[in-house]
């Protein structure tokens, strides 16, 4: 009998031996690999636009193209337009969903004046849209004479003051609209933003507008009735910044302000105050003021009265 139970017992060890060892390995279901499933909610990153419906107009005057890092809301600030109104003409389901390489209207068709503001001084003319630059910046200049422009501006504003010794350019040759080109403002009427010194004039090169002085804290005040289209801080190099839509030829532009006191869609009054003075992307405390015809730089001179 010892012989037998001896030779089953030497049987029996290595198997508990190797059962045991398995048993210390941790059992789990297998993978699933479940390729080409997008799980629900979850979008897909998507790919360069190859331009959308206007890709034929890429280029041309009234059309922008998305870059990266673009939104909707910085688009309409730069080219001075009201972000609804950019939703509107392209007919967008959702706001914030944009593509690189896609092409935008930013400028209202042939005979619409955009919903944010208000029509006076129309001239039917496609605006041709100029993305904001901060001073310094390098981009094309007013043309000498822009297209369709009605005949003469209102006989209030018919002779432009002497340009101040500061805005002469670095050389450059740069032509604005002769104050003659210039389209009706209609019931416009224009006053100075802040009653400061001029720094820096309008060149069309290195300088797009005013810089004119004051004091940390100044009250800025709406140049012309419209409505502000854009309050924000979202460009740089213009710090806190107020773009006022006045009619569908104007817009004038308020920057390196230390606070706002408009928001977008906000109707304003000439003389309103829309921010406080300050230096925010700027050096100094200053007030860079823009005036923009269809969406070209011109010089404020032009409109404002002289003082």
């Amino acid at each position: 009998m010892a012989a037998p139970t001896m030779r089953l017992l030497a049987f029996l060890l290595p198997c508990t031996l190797v059962l045991a060892a398995c048993s210390s390995v941790p059992l789990g279901p297998a993978p699933v690999v479940n390729r080409g499933f997008t799980p629900a909610g979850q979008i897909p990153s998507p790919g360069v636009s190859t331009g959308g419906p206007n890709a034929a107009f890429a280029g041309q005057p009234g059309y922008y193209t998305v870059k990266p890092g673009d939104t909707l809301r910085r688009i309409a600030a730069q080219t001075g337009q009201s972000w609804h109104d950019l939703v509107r003409w392209n007919q967008l389901a959702n706001p914030n969903v944009i593509e690189v390489g896609q092409v935008l209207r930013v400028a209202p068709p042939v005979g619409s004046a955009p919903a944010s503001a208000a029509a006076p001084g129309a001239s039917g003319a496609v605006a041709q849209a100029v993305p904001l630059e901060a001073a310094g910046g390098a981009s094309a200049a007013a043309p000498s004479h822009p297209a369709s422009a009605p005949a003469h501006r209102a006989a209030s504003h018919a002779s432009s003051p002497a340009r101040p010794p500061s805005a002469a350019s670095s050389g450059a040759s740069v032509h604005t609209p002769a104050a003659s080109a210039l389209p009706s403002s209609g019931p416009l009427h224009w006053q100075w933003p802040v009653a400061g010194k001029v720094l820096q004039g309008y060149n069309g090169a290195s300088s797009k507008g005013l810089d004119i002085a004051g004091r940390l804290g100044e009250t800025v005040r709406a140049a012309a009735a419209g409505r502000v289209v854009y309050a924000g801080n979202e460009l740089r190099g213009f710090g806190n910044l107020v773009i006022v839509k006045h009619n569908a030829d104007y817009i004038s532009v308020y920057a390196h302000n230390d606070r706002l006191l408009v928001k977008d869609g906000e109707t304003v009054s000439a003389g309103q105050p829309v921010a406080l003075m300050g230096s925010s992307d700027a050096p100094r405390v200053e007030l860079h003021f823009e005036v923009r015809l269809r969406g070209k730089p011109i010089d404020p001179m032009q409109v404002l009265p002289a003082r």
